[in-house]
């Protein structure tokens, strides 16, 4: 059994392991892996943009505390001087106070950026810096599995040197659009996922990648056909993303899939999953 400390604002009870690293008092004997998740699982994408602000803090926090989703996503980009941080633009424009390429700046002029919290997001929330992946990986790592998108390509073996650090090769997510990238976060030791858009899932040939994708996230507004032939490839997880409503959730359960990604977990985990049939058996 998995014990949850609860978190007193953005504080959690840590013990030192043995490389010097503070882990999480939930680790027990090691961190919370993938061999953990349940059959039909739920992800927060970007925290659960809908709930709270994306790829804040707070948000992930409120994800977390709330205890609606089994895997907390959010987005990395990286700085002019290779730090990697918590941001789904290109840009600071649409969530921030500032404006301008998340590239130009370096680890000190992030610390002066603050997140605008969106006024679509139910309650009050303040602005706040947004975090860097190491500070997201020490908060979270090992208490709950995590995805992390890797926006820019050249940032992978960064974020495979703090993945492995942590002892979290078994506990993250690496996710990218690109199957060439899957492939090298596989033999960067990592947990590989790969996502497709609809219009790429009427061409793709999924069975291609099972030998090194661990987790193919798949659009929900797929055509059945191009659905089944991902959950039916050998990938050993088939989610799709972004679910936002019972019904579509239900629609891809009864396909097969068997785990959802979603801007509002707190809703889809208050409504029932209707029965799954064996379609594409």
């Amino acid at each position: 059994m998995v014990i949850r400390t609860v978190l007193t604002g953005l504080t959690a009870l840590t013990l030192t392991a043995p490389n010097g690293f503070l882990a999480p008092i939930e680790w027990g004997g090691g961190p919370l892996t993938v061999d953990a998740l349940p059959r039909v699982v739920y992800t927060a994408h970007r925290g659960g943009a809908l709930e709270v602000p994306e790829n804040s803090m707070s948000g992930l926090l409120a994800a977390y505390e709330r205890g609606t989703a089994q895997v907390i996503d959010f987005d990395t980009r990286i700085l002019r001087d290779g730090t990697p941080v918590v941001m789904h633009d290109a840009t600071l424009d649409r969530t921030t106070y500032t404006s301008g390429p998340v590239r130009r700046l370096d680890r000190w002029g992030w610390l002066a950026v603050r997140l605008r919290p969106s006024a679509t997001v139910p309650g009050r929330w303040r602005p706040e810096r947004p975090p860097t992946v190491a500070e997201v990986l020490d908060r979270f790592g090992g208490r709950i599995m995590l995805m992390l998108e890797a926006k820019d390509p050249k940032s992978l073996e960064p974020l495979a040197r703090l993945i492995r650090a942590r002892g979290l090769t078994r506990s993250v997510f690496v996710n990218t659009n690109d199957p060439a990238v899957a492939r090298r976060a596989h033999r960067l030791g990592l947990l590989a996922q790969l996502w497709r858009s609809k219009a790429q899932m009427r061409r793709d040939r999924p069975k291609e990648w099972a030998s090194f994708v661990d987790v193919l996230d798949v659009d929900y507004k797929a055509r059945d056909s191009d659905l089944l032939r991902a959950v039916n490839s050998g990938v050993p997880r088939v989610w799709a993303h972004t679910v936002t409503t019972p019904q579509q959730r239900d629609r891809v359960l009864r396909l097969g899939c068997n785990g959802v990604i979603t801007d509002a977990p707190g809703l889809l985990s208050r409504t029932p999953v209707r029965k799954r049939s064996t379609a594409g058996a």
